[in-house]
């Protein structure tokens, strides 16, 4: 062996593993159109085709989409828009009711035929799932119940070759985040990643970092947005989270999941632009933080 086929030989290694070392993927989410529509009293499900063009606009190429959009009266439509403006939706955001064993099975059916379904139209590769909150601490047993059925969905997601990830707002973080610290603790990490919903850790009063490193290797997902002085801003920048931490410990750990920008507007939200220019500059700015292209 000569020397150049020796050093060809040696990179090879490296070069299969840089192939495999996956970049995160930057996506976007829609409730915060949702919002806009809402102020102008309109239904969002009626601006579909404006919403993916808002997304193509700002130079999204993937979204996750709530399953509001993906309702069977309005599916042809979505996939007729995503399609026209050439965005992927990899990933589904849908809830219900998980902590009594009927409502658990009513769910995990409609989930399951929801991703079937969606299967069919496009590259859907995970299903975002939100257990209802009850107005209350859901107790021991309901608690057990519901990581029985996440356990349970994931395992039938993962027979369609699909992830599911489990999102959180404000009442899992009560009681030092005793909710989602419990279906972490009674879950198949095979059947369960996590989506974390930075912001909502911070309005649950509780760190964000160590919530971060302890969903560590099961993370799928998070949602980005921040706060100036506890207000969510106008569009994804600097504020009361320091995101280029959160950034570097998803470096470290070679997180090579989603990245979604959900935009959301508080009462005192100034807007001051156009919500597809604030969704560029949000793109910009996670782009710059987290070392991705969209």
């Amino acid at each position: 062996m000569n020397r150049r086929t020796f050093l060809a030989s040696a990179a090879t290694p490296l070069l299969l593993q840089a192939k495999k070392q996956k970049s995160p993927t930057l996506q976007a989410g829609p409730y915060v159109w949702t919002q806009h529509f809402g102020r102008l009293g309109q239904k969002p499900q009626e601006h579909i085709p404006d919403i993916c063009a808002g997304f193509a606009g700002a130079g999204y190429k993937d979204v996750e989409l709530m399953s509001m959009f993906l309702t069977p009266e309005l599916e042809d439509i979505t996939v007729k828009a995503l399609k026209d403006n050439k965005l992927q939706c990899s990933v589904v955001y849908n809830g219900g009711p998980l902590h009594t064993p009927d409502a658990a099975r009513a769910t995990i059916d409609s989930t399951v035929a929801l991703a079937q379904r969606l299967q069919r139209r496009f590259a859907l590769k995970a299903i975002t799932i939100n257990p209802n909150p009850i107005g209350r601490a859901k107790t021991d047993d309901e608690l057990k119940v519901q990581a029985g059925a996440l356990n349970q969905l994931g395992q039938k997601l993962n027979a369609l070759g699909l992830g599911q990830y489990l999102h959180q707002h404000a009442p899992e973080m009560a009681d030092n985040a005793r909710e989602w610290r419990a279906m972490l603790a009674q879950t198949d990490p095979k059947n369960l990643g996590v989506c974390l919903d930075v912001h909502w850790i911070l309005r649950g009063k509780q760190d964000v970092m160590t919530l971060t490193k302890e969903a560590g290797p099961r993370l799928g997902s998070l949602h980005l947005r921040n706060s100036v002085n506890g207000v969510w801003s106008e569009d994804f920048g600097d504020g009361d989270i320091d995101y280029r931490q959160v950034a570097a410990y998803l470096k470290s750990i070679k997180y090579s999941g989603y990245l979604s920008v959900e935009l959301a507007y508080d009462k005192e939200t100034k807007i001051t632009r156009s919500l597809e220019e604030s969704l560029k500059l949000s793109r910009l700015y996670t782009e710059k933080v987290f070392g991705v292209k969209a």
